[in-house]
């Protein structure tokens, strides 16, 4: 699956992930308001020890990520610097990966595109945060 309009940016899918309050209020049950890009919302922030591979890491994960069964949504990209104080932008890669089962996630984390994507950038991170928020709204 290739990034386009409908799912937007990484900048504009985690934006809209971590700032809801609730995040059920988000979820938009009728026709006028927003849906959930996916019911698990896997969000990764990568810091890398050297800044000037992360277009080979977003390369990797397009490449490699939107591929696997099970996966919904998905966006990657880099910190959008809007000028506000509150808004962490220490990291040089954010990912958001979109899942409606628990099942479809457990194949993601085991599946040889997300292991090859692990092992060939670990040791070149300086860290790695992962947030995975469950949508229970209907």
């Amino acid at each position: 699956m290739k990034r386009n309009g409908r799912i937007g940016t990484a900048a504009t899918i985690l934006a809209g992930v971590l700032a809801c309050p609730g995040l059920g209020a988000c979820a938009g049950g009728g026709s006028s308001g927003p849906t959930r890009p996916a019911r698990i919302s896997h969000i990764v922030f990568f810091k890398l020890e050297d800044p000037s591979q992360r277009d080979a890491l977003l390369a990797d994960c397009d490449r490699l990520l939107p591929a696997i069964p099970g996966v919904v949504s998905y966006a990657a990209g880099r910190h959008l610097d809007v000028g506000r104080n509150t808004v962490d932008g220490d990291y040089d890669l954010g990912l958001y990966i979109g899942f409606e089962t628990e099942r479809d996630y457990a194949v993601y984390v085991d599946h040889p595109n997300h292991t090859e994507l692990v092992g060939s950038w670990r040791d070149r991170l300086a860290w790695l945060r992962v947030h995975d928020v469950l949508d229970e709204s209907e």
